[in-house]
């Protein structure tokens, strides 16, 4: 399909293209249409249903210009997400994370990935596990920012037990901030690849978006909320049970963790393998279970867990059982 736009001269011409024309870039790679300016015309070709996006959003952006109103990238790639996810309402079509990372949207790199997005939007509370690079937080923060911007929750809730990996880093010096950001980092790098610095921080101020370790938790019930527990494998029984009994009405809950990682002192205690157990068979909860194969990290990250997996299992790097010889 193939589509013609009339675009007027002078600044509301500036704000439909965007600087440097960046809007028309964000609709090309979000939606894998093509989009070209020339004169006084917008040409966009490909899928009929993607054109269709891309007609609506240039619509929008044109209205908000003509009311002297410059969108923001994050604003176009919010009207991307809510057509796009209008349309496959619309359409019948599968379910898809309204969530971008470098202007493209973020899906599933494999089956078991797939299956755990399916698992988030069916499902009030999902327990994934899984190795080291396979998609388990990264997703659960993209599904986070999509139940955020489709306005289906009104904040999102980040949360790891503070325990270190086999180090004691002793008193952190700064604010409350300051002495949990080193464990919540990798939960904001997830974000900070999702959203601009300056709406973090906005959200963050405004109460939107909360970092906060698992010891500040108890007490609390979250209500309409996106809450993330990440490396649940470094909570306690006790700790788990209060975690799971913090939801509230209109909340998604997402436990993600690696059973192979664990830094406790007594692994035998950890409430990640606990809950698994206890909870398998419960209605309403999804278990998903990542493998090597969901690895989506660099290439030597796979071959990096098959060979710790190989020696926990008593192998050597060939396969071959210690003690069996070999040429």
């Amino acid at each position: 399909m193939e589509l013609t736009i009339h675009v007027p001269a002078g600044p509301e011409r500036v704000g439909l293209l965007g600087s440097a024309e960046r809007n028309l870039k964000m609709l090309r790679e979000t939606l894998g249409v093509s989009v070209t300016a020339r004169d006084d015309t917008i040409r966009v070709s490909g899928d009929h249903a993607a054109v269709s996006v891309a007609r609506a959003v240039i619509d929008r952006i044109g209205r908000a210009s003509r009311q002297g109103e410059a969108l923001s990238r994050e604003q176009v790639l919010d009207l991307i997400a809510t057509e796009s996810g209008r349309r496959d309402s619309e359409n019948g079509s599968g379910f898809r994370l309204s969530a971008y990372a470098g202007g493209r949207q973020i899906t599933a790199r494999s089956e078991n990935q797939r299956v755990y997005i399916d698992a988030i939007n069916s499902n009030d509370l999902v327990i994934a596990t899984g190795p080291a690079g396979t998609g388990k937080t990264y997703l659960a923060v993209a599904a986070a920012v999509h139940l955020l911007r489709t306005e289906q929750v009104r904040k999102v809730v980040l949360a790891r037990p503070a325990v270190e990996a086999g180090e004691k880093l002793g008193f952190l010096p700064g604010d409350i901030e300051a002495k949990v950001n080193p464990y919540l980092r990798p939960l904001l790098d997830a974000l900070h690849d999702m959203m601009e610095y300056t709406q973090i921080r906005r959200f963050m101020e405004s109460d939107v978006v909360e970092l906060v370790p698992l010891a500040f938790m108890r007490g609390r019930t979250l209500n309409n909320a996106a809450i993330i527990l990440d490396e649940a494998q470094n909570t306690t029984r006790g700790q788990m049970q209060m975690f799971l009994t913090r939801m509230g009405h209109g909340s998604k809950m997402i436990i993600t963790g690696d059973t192979t990682q664990i830094d406790l002192p007594d692994p035998r205690e950890s409430g990640l393998i606990d809950a698994v157990r206890r909870l398998r068979r419960v209605h309403g909860i999804g278990l998903v279970t990542l493998t090597r194969e969901d690895v989506v990290r660099h290439p030597l990250v796979q071959r990096i867990v098959d060979a710790y997996a190989a020696d926990a299992e008593g192998r050597t790097d060939g396969g071959v059982p210690r003690g069996a010889g070999g040429a």
